[in-house]
């Protein structure tokens, strides 16, 4: 069993890709507002930003190359230093037909492994993610499709580019994938695993579960997990006393507490005052980078 850990590294993922601007108006949507929020959540005490981007007219999800590029120059451009990391798990949505389960439609957005990062190949983040295998997501007929031979091809493309993979895991068989991964040496030491907890249908919010699958981590890995909605901050505990690291932040929680909406930079300061009761130290952005074994700044 791993120790808690002392030193933990706090992202903020600041949008996602759900219809959560409908339900909040703290969600950022323009480059603008997202490069915003990251840089209050820096400097609220997160040493990583995680990044999507959204049509800024419509708020729908989007991998519009240029979106990134504007949303990652503001970040860069600001006198605030933060670890980036770019989703890569867009376009790997598929929703069938109830009659005739070949056909895609509405909602579908199923490209390539090659095209879910050109954003990646040009902006080169410190971090970009690897979604670590398919599954049923939510309910309904949509699925997350991400197959071994892609996730390969996106490990050894991230190892050649110098990008670190944050390996995705939403269940026992991913996490088993992933150390597929780092046994084949495409994945550099220290792998970086964001356990993904509560998601329908992966993995339940449920320490004993996530105990289960921090042991099957290799044994140098480095860890975050998150859980969902009113879990959210609780998992930071939960995290930290398993030995890993904290997520927050508006892609998958909206609220403070109980009918309150938050800000990413709210979420950002209450996991900063978790980890601190706890006896732990929340890291600075050059403290994350040694820990997770990225490149200087």
């Amino acid at each position: 069993m791993r120790p808690m850990n002392r030193r933990v590294v706090i992202t903020a993922a600041l949008t996602g890709a759900a219809d959560s601007p409908a339900k909040s108006p703290h969600v950022p949507v323009t480059p603008q507002q997202i490069a915003d929020d990251a840089i209050a959540a820096a400097r609220a005490g997160a040493a990583v930003v995680h990044v999507h981007v959204r049509h800024p007219e419509t708020g729908i999800r989007s991998r519009d190359v240029a979106l990134y590029r504007e949303a990652a120059g503001l970040i860069r451009a600001s006198d605030v230093d933060v670890v980036l990391n770019l989703t890569a798990g867009m376009g790997g949505d598929l929703v069938v037909d109830d009659e005739d389960p070949l056909k895609p439609v509405d909602g579908t957005d199923l490209v390539s492994q090659h095209d879910r990062m050109p954003h990646v190949e040009e902006l080169r983040p410190d971090i970009a993610t690897l979604d670590c295998g398919s599954y049923n997501f939510g309910d309904g007929q949509a699925l997350y499709v991400s197959t071994t031979a892609m996730l390969r091809e996106g490990a050894k493309r991230f190892q050649e580019l110098g990008v670190k993979p944050e390996l995705e895991v939403f269940d026992t068989g991913q996490l088993w994938f992933a150390k597929v991964l780092h046994d084949e040496g495409l994945v550099d030491d220290p792998a970086l695993v964001q356990l993904c907890m509560g998601v329908p249908y992966g993995a339940p919010a449920d320490v004993g579960v996530l105990q289960a699958m921090v042991n099957l981590l290799p044994a140098d890995a480095q860890f975050t997990s998150f859980a969902l909605g009113r879990d959210q901050l609780p998992w930071v505990a939960q995290s930290v006393l398993l030995g890993g690291h904290a997520r927050v932040g508006l892609e998958d929680n909206l609220y403070l507490s109980r009918g309150v909406k938050a800000t990413n930079a709210q979420l950002v300061e209450r996991a900063v005052t978790i980890v601190e009761s706890l006896g732990a130290e929340v890291a600075t952005p050059d403290q994350a980078r040694e820990i997770f074994g990225l490149g200087a700044r």
